[in-house]
C-alpha cells in the first residue's frame, strides 16, 4: 500500500523583502508561481521513519529527521496521536538548493500523502496550518497556480493566471543557503531605510492578463543583489539568457538558480540551447507556467 503525490517547483516572480524584524525573520510580498518541474514523493508503511532519494543531485538531500518531509510526517502523526512509521521515497527533479523550493514541495508532498495513505481527511486549512510550521514557502507547495505570500510569505492570497506563461531554468554548480543570502541582504542593507513590501499592481494584472511582455518588465526580487554578492559568476548566466532573447531574467528567490521568462516555447528552447553552450550553467530546464500544487497521482 504506498499513496504517491506529485508536487511543482516554484518561481518567485517578485521578491519584495522588508527589514529584518526581531524574530529575525523579514516581512516579504513574495508573488509565487508555480512552474511544470515536478518532485515526486511516494509514501508507504514501515517499521519507522524512514527517508529515500533518487534524481539529480540526491546525495545533497538530507535523509534524516531536519528533512521537511520527514517533519510533515512527524507534525500530522503528532497532531493525530498516532506514529509515523513511514517510509519516505523522495524522485527528485526539482534543483536542489536552487532557490526553486525543492526541498519545501517535498514538505508538502510528504504531508498530503500521508494524510491519504492513514486516511485522515485532513481539511485544507488544517494542512496549510502544518505548512506554515514547517517553513514559510510550504504552504504555496500544496497550493500551486500562483500566490501573494505576505508576512514571512505563509500567509496566501490566490491570484488569477490568464495564460500560459513559458520559462528557462539555469541550474548552476552547488547551491546557495537561503539563510545566508538574507544575511547578505541585511548586509548590504545596514544603516539604510528598507521600505514595507508591496506586490506590484502591473506584475499581478501581467499574471491576470497572461501578457508575458508586461510581466517581464515587472519582474523584481530583492534578494538579487545579495545572491550575486555571493556568487558573481550568477551575472553571466544572466547576460547570457538575455542576449539569447529572453524577454527578462532574474535570479530565483534566494538563488543560485537563475530564471528567464520567453515569449513562447520555441523562445525557450532556444534560450536553453544558448545557455547550455555558453559554459555558465551546469544545465538549462524549460517548463511552463502556472502549474497545479501538490496532487495524489497514485494511491
Amino acid at each position: 500500500m504506498s499513496v504517491t503525490v506529485r508536487v511543482p517547483a516554484k518561481v518567485n516572480v517578485q521578491l519584495a523583502v522588508g527589514g529584518a524584524r526581531p524574530d529575525g525573520f523579514h516581512d516579504l510580498a513574495n508573488v509565487f508561481l508555480a512552474v511544470g518541474l515536478y518532485d515526486e514523493v511516494t509514501v508507504r508503511p514501515a517499521p519507522s521513519l524512514t527517508i529515500t532519494c533518487a534524481g539529480p543531485d540526491a546525495d545533497q538531500v538530507p535523509l534524516d529527521r531536519t528533512n521537511l518531509a520527514a517533519r510533515a510526517a512527524e507534525l500530522l502523526a503528532a497532531r493525530h496521536g498516532i506514529s509515523p512509521d513511514v517510509h519516505i521515497h523522495i524522485d527528485k527533479d526539482i534543483p536542489v538548493a536552487g532557490g526553486m523550493a525543492g526541498g519545501s514541495a517535498d514538505g508538502a508532498g510528504a504531508l498530503l500523502a500521508c494524510d491519504a495513505l492513514w486516511g485522515l481527511g485532513s481539511s485544507r486549512d488544517e494542512l496549510l496550518a502544518i505548512c506554515a510550521q514547517l517553513g514559510s514557502d510550504v504552504p504555496f507547495s500544496l497550493v500551486g497556480g500562483a500566490a501573494l505570500g505576505t508576512g514571512r510569505g505563509e500567509q496566501l492570497t490566490e491570484l488569477t493566471v490568464g495564460g500560459a506563461f513559458h520559462w528557462v531554468f539555469a541550474v548552476a554548480d552547488g547551491g546557495l543557503s537561503t539563510p545566508a543570502v538574507y544575511a547578505e541582504f541585511d548586509r548590504l542593507n545596514e544603516g539604510a531605510a528598507v521600505p514595507p513590501p508591496v506586490a506590484s499592481p502591473a506584475l499581478l494584472d501581467a499574471l491576470a492578463t497572461g501578457d508575458a511582455a508586461s510581466l517581464a518588465a515587472s519582474l523584481s526580487n530583492d534578494l538579487q543583489p545579495a545572491a550575486l554578492s555571493l556568487r558573481p559568476s550568477l551575472a553571466a548566466t544572466l547576460s547570457t539568457g538575455t542576449s539569447a532573447g529572453a524577454l527578462a531574467a532574474l535570479v530565483s528567490g534566494s538563488g543560485p538558480t537563475t530564471a528567464f521568462l520567453t515569449k513562447d516555447e520555441d523562445s525557450a528552447e532556444s534560450v536553453a540551447a544558448a545557455l547550455m553552450a555558453s559554459g555558465t550553467c551546469r544545465t538549462a530546464r524549460v517548463a511552463r507556467a502556472a502549474a497545479a500544487g501538490a496532487s495524489v497521482v497514485t494511491a
